[in-house]
C-alpha cells in the first residue's frame, strides 16, 4: 500500500464519523449519514468547498443584556475599557462557529484553530481586541488559501506585531523574537527530523533587521477596521542582510523606499520557504493534528516526506487545500492504526458532544442571551482541560499539540475527573440556557423516534435494553464495544441488575400507554441518563 493513495473504499457510517471527527469538531448524525456511501475523495471534496459557506458570518456583538447596545456589533467602536468583555464574545462567536448545526460541515473552523495555534499569539499579552479580531479573521479566511501568503500577512498582522514586540523593532534595535519564531515554529523549524539544526543565530539576527520598521496603528483609536499595521521606512534596516548555508548564503538586498517593508518581507519568506525542512516541517504537524500524533521513520518517508514534496511543487506551489485534501483521503488516515489513535482535545470532547446529540446552537443574532450562555460553559469548560483558544498559555501553543506525548498530555490527574464533570452536564442538566430552558439531551424524545408505533402498545414490541443501548451509543465510539462491555453496560449500569431486563421493557410499555406520566419519565430518563453518563466516560477515556 502507497500511504498516499487515494482511498477507494465506499465510506461506512465508521469510516465517514472518523473522517468527520478529525476534520471538524464532530459530526452530528445527518453528517454522518450524508458521507456514509460516498467516497472519500467525494467526502472531503464536500467538506472543503463547504467552507464557502461559513467565511462570512454575522460578526459577534455586545451579549450583556443590560447595554442599549445588547445584540449590536462593537467591532466599528472605539476602543474601550470593556475589552476583555469583547475579546470573551470574539472567542463565543469562533466556538459557536466550531458547534453550530447548519447542515454544511467544512474543514473550516478545525484547519482555523490548526493555525490559530501554530501562529499564536495571545490575547493577554496585549488585550486588544480589535487585534484578537482581526487576527482570528485572518486565519480563517487564508485557513485553506496560500502558505507563502499566510506568512506574509501574519508577519504584518496587528496581533503577531503585538505579540512579538515588532511594534518595537528598529533598526538602531531590531528585536529577535519574532525573527526567532517565524523559523523555530513557523516555518523551517528549529531542527528536522533526526535532531538537525536548521538555522543559526546569525541568521535570527539576519531575518530580525529584515522585519524593522513595521508597526501597529491607531492603537487607541477606531474599531477594528481602522486597526492595521504601517511600515515607517525610517525604522527600518537598510543594509543588506546575509544569511548561512542553511539558507544557500542568500543575501536580501537592503533597501529604502516606501515598499521595502512588502519587498524583503517577501525575498524573506521566499527564502524560508525554499527550505528544504520548511514544507516537512507544516506537513508533519498536519499529519499529526489529522491523523496520529506518532510520526515513526516509516511515516516520515512514506507520507511526510512525499506531502511535502507535493506542497512545494510547482504545480502546487504551497497551496494548503490540496495538502489537506490529499492526507484526509489517503489511505493512511483510514488505515485501522489511525483509528482511535488521538486522545480527544476538550475542543472535541465538549464540542463534539453537543453536536453528537444535535443540542442545537442558540442564533447569535437573535438569540443573544441563550447563545452567551451556552458558549461561556463551553469555553469555561476548555479554558479548565487546558485549552484557551486565543489565550494559549505560550508561543508554542497548548501543551498537548507540542510536548512529548502530544493528545496523551490532555489527560492528567485533574482533568481526568473534570473531563467527565464536563459532558455530565449534557446527561444530568444543570447549565441554564433560556429561563426554564436547559441545556440538554433528550434522551426519552430520542428513544420514542426508534420505537416503531408508539402509542401501539399491544400490537408492537418495546424497544429492548439493547435498542437502548445501540441508540445513544451511535456513533460515538471510534472502536466498537465488545459484548462483554455491552453487557456491563446493560446489566450493571442501566438496569443494575443482570436479571432486570424485562422491567425495562414493562417500565417503557407503561409510558407508551401514558406518555403523561410524569414518575414513570423520570425514571425512565433516571435509568438511561446513568447508562449514557458512563458510556460518555468511557469514550472520553477512549481514543478517536
Amino acid at each position: 500500500m502507497a500511504y498516499l493513495d487515494t482511498y477507494t473504499t465506499t465510506l461506512s457510517s465508521k469510516t465517514a464519523a472518523h473522517l468527520l471527527r478529525r476534520a471538524t469538531f464532530g459530526p452530528t448524525q445527518q453528517e454522518i449519514n450524508t458521507l456514509t456511501g460516498k467516497t472519500a475523495s467525494e467526502a472531503v471534496d464536500l467538506l472543503i468547498n463547504n467552507s464557502s459557506f461559513t467565511l462570512s458570518p454575522p460578526p459577534p456583538v455586545e451579549m450583556q443584556e443590560s447595554r442599549s447596545d445588547f445584540g449590536a456589533t462593537f467591532l466599528d467602536k472605539p476602543y474601550t475599557s470593556r475589552h476583555f468583555a469583547y475579546y470573551s464574545y470574539i472567542k463565543y462567536w469562533w466556538i459557536g462557529l466550531m458547534a453550530e448545526q447548519n447542515g454544511k460541515p467544512s474543514v473550516l473552523e478545525k484547519l482555523t484553530a490548526f493555525w490559530q495555534n501554530h501562529f499564536v499569539t495571545t490575547y493577554a499579552s496585549f488585550e486588544d481586541y480589535r487585534a484578537v479580531d482581526k487576527y482570528i479573521r485572518l486565519l480563517r479566511s487564508g485557513a485553506l488559501g496560500n502558505f507563502r501568503e499566510l506568512v506574509i500577512q501574519i508577519s504584518k498582522d496587528p496581533a503577531m506585531l503585538y505579540f512579538q514586540n515588532g511594534n518595537e523593532s528598529t533598526k538602531g534595535q531590531p528585536n529577535e523574537n519574532f525573527a526567532r519564531e517565524l523559523q523555530e515554529l513557523f516555518t523551517v523549524g528549529q531542527k528536522d527530523f533526526n535532531g538537525n539544526p536548521n538555522y543559526t543565530e546569525d541568521d535570527v539576527k539576519a531575518a530580525a533587521r529584515v522585519l524593522t520598521g513595521w508597526q501597529v496603528k491607531a492603537q487607541t483609536g477606531m474599531g477594528s477596521d481602522s486597526l492595521g499595521a504601517v511600515f515607517t521606512a525610517s525604522r527600518h534596516d537598510i543594509t543588506d542582510k546575509v544569511f548561512s548555508s542553511f539558507y544557500n548564503d542568500r543575501v536580501i538586498t537592503g533597501r529604502s523606499s516606501s515598499s521595502a517593508g512588502d519587498e524583503e518581507l517577501a525575498d524573506l519568506v521566499d527564502m524560508l520557504l525554499g527550505h528544504n525542512e520548511t514544507p516537512k516541517f507544516i506537513c508533519r504537524k498536519l499529519y499529526r493534528w489529522y491523523v496520529n500524533p506518532n510520526v515513526t521513520q516509516d511515516i516520515e518517508d512514506q507520507v511526510i516526506v512525499p506531502l511535502a514534496e507535493f506542497f512545494k511543487s510547482s504545480s502546487n506551489n504551497f497551496a494548503i487545500a490540496p495538502v489537506l485534501a490529499k492526507l484526509l483521503k489517503s489511505q493512511i488516515f483510514y488505515d485501522n492504526r489511525n483509528i482511535g489513535a488521538i486522545v480527544k482535545a476538550p475542543s472535541e470532547l465538549m464540542i463534539g458532544t453537543l453536536r453528537l446529540f444535535n443540542i442545537p446552537v442558540p442564533n447569535i443574532t437573535t438569540d443573544t442571551a441563550a447563545f452567551r450562555n451556552m458558549m461561556t460553559f463551553l469555553a469555561n469548560t476548555m479554558d479548565a482541560l487546558q485549552l484557551n483558544f486565543l489565550n494559549q498559555p505560550s508561543v508554542f501553543g497548548s501543551i498537548p499539540y507540542f510536548q512529548t506525548g502530544y493528545s496523551r498530555n490532555w489527560i492528567n490527574e485533574t482533568s481526568l475527573g473534570l473531563r467527565g464533570a464536563g459532558t455530565d452536564k449534557f446527561v444530568n442538566p444543570t447549565v441554564t440556557i433560556r429561563p426554564g430552558s436547559l441545556m440538554a439531551i433528550d434522551i426519552v424524545s430520542r428513544l420514542s423516534a426508534i420505537q416503531p408505533n408508539f402509542s401501539d402498545v399491544a400490537g408492537t414490541p418495546s424497544i429492548t435494553c439493547e435498542d437502548v443501548l445501540n441508540e445513544l451509543g451511535k456513533n460515538m465510539f471510534a472502536t466498537e464495544l465488545d459484548q462483554a462491555q455491552k453487557d456491563f453496560l446493560i446489566d450493571s449500569i442501566m438496569m443494575m441488575n443482570s436479571s432486570a431486563r424485562t422491567t425495562w421493557i414493562r417500565e417503557w410499555d407503561t409510558y407508551r400507554a401514558d406518555p403523561t406520566n410524569a414518575n414513570k419519565k423520570g425514571a425512565i430518563n433516571w435509568r438511561c441518563r446513568a447508562l449514557l453518563k458512563y458510556m460518555l466516560r468511557m469514550a472520553e477515556y477512549q481514543l478517536f
